[in-house]
This record gives C-alpha cells, sequence and structure tokens, in this order.
C-alpha cells in the first residue's frame, strides 16, 4: 500500500526562530513575497488588577505551516487549467507550465498554500521537497529545524505520536482532509476558546 506522506508539527518545542521558513525559501530560490513555509505567533492575554497590584496572563506559542498537501484538495479542484494533481505518497503538485495564475487556488485553500509568483505570473506551492526525497534527504524545513519540531513521514505513523490538526488558528481539518498532525502548546485551549492575535511579521512588513 502506498504510504501518504505528511507533517508533522510539534508546538510544545517551536521557538518561533522561522530557521524551517528561511531553510524553504532559500532552498527554493523564492522571490520577495512568496513564502511556501510560515511561521505564525499566536498569542493572547494582557493585565488583570489583583488587589492593589498588576498581574499578566499573557500567552503565546508560534505554529509553523505550508501546503498540507490534503486528500481533499480544493486547490485541484477548483483550477481551471488541471495544474494540480496528486502525486506519489499523496502528495499535491503543481505544474507552472500549465498554470494561469488566476489564483483561484489560493482563494479556496484554506491555509493560504498557494502562492502568487508576481514577476512568472504563475501560482507555486510546497511540493514536499519532492527532489530532496526522491535522493534520501529530508525536507529542507525539517533539516533546518534546531528543536526538531518538524516531522515528516507516513501520516498514519504520524498520528499515533501527534494529535489531530485542530488548533487555534487553523481551519476544521473537515474542510480538506490535510496530511497534517499537531502536538499542541499547553495554551491551545486558551486560544481556541477566547481567540488570540496571529500574526506573521513577514507578511505584514515588518
Amino acid at each position: 500500500m502506498t504510504r501518504r506522506l505528511g507533517f508533522a508539527i510539534d508546538t510544545t518545542a517551536c521557538t518561533g526562530c522561522k530557521a524551517c521558513q528561511t531553510a524553504c525559501k532559500d532552498r527554493h530560490n523564492l522571490p520577495v513575497g512568496v513564502l511556501w513555509r510560515r511561521v505564525y505567533e499566536v498569542s493572547g492575554g494582557g493585565w488583570r488588577r489583583d488587589g492593589a497590584a498588576w498581574r499578566h496572563d499573557v500567552w503565546a506559542y508560534s505554529l509553523s505551516i505550508s501546503c498540507n498537501h490534503c486528500d481533499e484538495p480544493v486547490c485541484l479542484e477548483v483550477c481551471p487549467a488541471s495544474a494540480y494533481d496528486r502525486g506519489e505518497n499523496g502528495l499535491v503538485r503543481h505544474d507552472p507550465d500549465k498554470c494561469l495564475g488566476c489564483g483561484n487556488c489560493a482563494w479556496a485553500c484554506p491555509y493560504g498554500a498557494p502562492q502568487l509568483d508576481t514577476a512568472r505570473r504563475v501560482m507555486t506551492k510546497c511540493g514536499l521537497c519532492a527532489e530532496d526525497l526522491a535522493a534520501g534527504r529530508p525536507p529542507a524545513c525539517v533539516a533546518a529545524c534546531p528543536l526538531r519540531a518538524i516531522e515528516y513521514g507516513d501520516i498514519e505513523e504520524l498520528a499515533v505520536r501527534f494529535g489531530p490538526p485542530e488548533i487555534e488558528p487553523l481551519p476544521d481539518p473537515g474542510l480538506t482532509t490535510p496530511s497534517l498532525r499537531v502536538r499542541a502548546h499547553r495554551d491551545a485551549g486558551r486560544a481556541r476558546a477566547t481567540g488570540g492575535r496571529v500574526r506573521n511579521r513577514e507578511e505584514v512588513g515588518e
């Protein structure tokens, strides 16, 4: 039986250093404004009065996300040029030679995975470093993480050690059945219950 490959993210170990994001951008020579892997900070809490004193209950955690090579990829469904297909191990592939650059896939993807290369006028996305996998090497993001907070492999095997991809701010996994598993940070429940500020500094120009 063919394995279905995917990613696992350990948010209890991720420090938000963005080594994975940088390694991905460098490995694929991505242009300015294109990030196939993005590291988000989820934070919340504030100050509260406690008698004569003020105390804080601030919390934060980081979440690294890319294309999840979904089992029900909406990017493939909405592409009018059939530029997407599913290859070996369930990887969702994109053919830039067929791409019209219309952006339908980016609008449909709840994870924001497809990214427009404005110079080439085509969409681009993570391919799970298929060339490196074929050569026996791990994906660039996995290799770069200093705390091994990102893993890849058979999604069913990863599911044994990691939880489901239900963590703020990720969408309902039932939308696309992503090949992603997440070990939730201790404050993920607070984020789900109360909401939190979500940001990626590269995307807001900081």
